[in-house]
C-alpha cells in the first residue's frame, strides 16, 4: 500500500507520517515544505505535479484565519489546497481518502470557519472516492510551532472540562493529536466502501 500524505509537517500530519514510517508503509509526503523523506513531492498546491500512484490519500492540511491573515488566505489552504490535493490524489489512483476536518463542519453554517470545512466535506463527497473517512476532532491537544494564545488557554482548560461533556457534547471536547494520528493510521487500512464521520469518541476508540 502506498499513501499520499498532505500536511505532513503539521501537528497531526507529522505524527501520522511517523506512525506510517514506523509501520513500514510506503508514504509520499506532499506539500510546500520538505520533510526529508525520499520520494516526497514539494510543490505549491495551486500547481501540483502528477502524483505517484497510491491507494490511499490522507489530508491533514489546516490553518486558522489568524495564522493565515485573512478569510481569503484561510480558504486558500483549508478549501482550495485540500481539494487540489484530493483531485491530484484521485488522478493518481487513490480510491480512499481521509480528511482531518473539524467538529461543527457545516456547509450551511453562518460561521465562516465551519462553513468552509463543511463545503470541503461536501465537495469531497462528490468526487467519487470509494471510501471517504472524515475525522472531526474537537480541540486538538498538542504542541504547535506557531503561537495560538487562545488555543493554548483552552488546551490547558479542556482536559478538566472533558469529563463534564457527556452524550452529544462530548464531540466538542478535546482530543490529542497523537490519538488522531493513531486513528487515521487504523482507518488507512479499512476498505469497506462508504462515507464515514468520526468524532472524538470514535477517534479515541480507534486509537485505543
Amino acid at each position: 500500500m502506498t499513501v499520499l500524505l498532505a500536511g505532513a509537517t503539521g501537528m497531526v500530519g507529522s505524527r501520522v507520517l511517523a506512525r506510517l514510517l514506523a509501520a513500514r508503509v510506503s508514504v509520499v509526503p506532499v506539500g510546500r515544505r520538505a520533510t526529508g523523506i525520499a520520494g516526497e513531492v514539494v510543490a505549491d498546491f495551486a500547481a501540483l505535479p502528477e502524483l505517484p500512484a497510491a491507494e490511499v490519500a490522507i489530508c491533514a492540511l489546516g490553518t486558522t484565519i489568524r495564522a493565515a491573515g485573512s478569510e481569503a488566505a484561510f480558504r486558500a489552504v483549508d478549501h482550495d489546497a485540500v481539494l487540489a490535493f484530493a483531485r491530484a490524489a484521485k488522478a493518481a489512483g487513490a480510491s480512499r481518502f481521509i480528511l482531518v476536518s473539524s467538529v461543527g463542519a457545516d456547509a450551511g453554517s453562518r460561521v465562516f470557519y465551519s462553513r468552509v470545512k463543511g463545503e470541503v466535506e461536501a465537495a469531497l463527497g462528490a468526487m467519487g472516492f470509494a471510501r471517504l473517512d472524515i475525522v472531526q476532532p474537537g480541540l486538538i491537544l498538542g504542541p504547535r510551532a506557531e503561537r495560538r494564545p487562545a488555543e493554548a488557554f483552552f488546551q490547558r482548560l479542556m482536559p478538566v472540562l472533558n469529563p463534564l461533556l457527556v452524550c452529544g457534547l462530548a464531540r466538542y471536547g478535546a482530543v490529542s493529536a497523537g490519538d488522531i494520528a493513531r486513528a487515521i493510521v487504523k482507518l488507512s487500512v479499512r476498505v469497506v466502501p462508504g462515507r464515514f464521520v468520526h468524532h472524538n469518541r470514535a477517534i479515541r476508540a480507534l486509537a485505543a
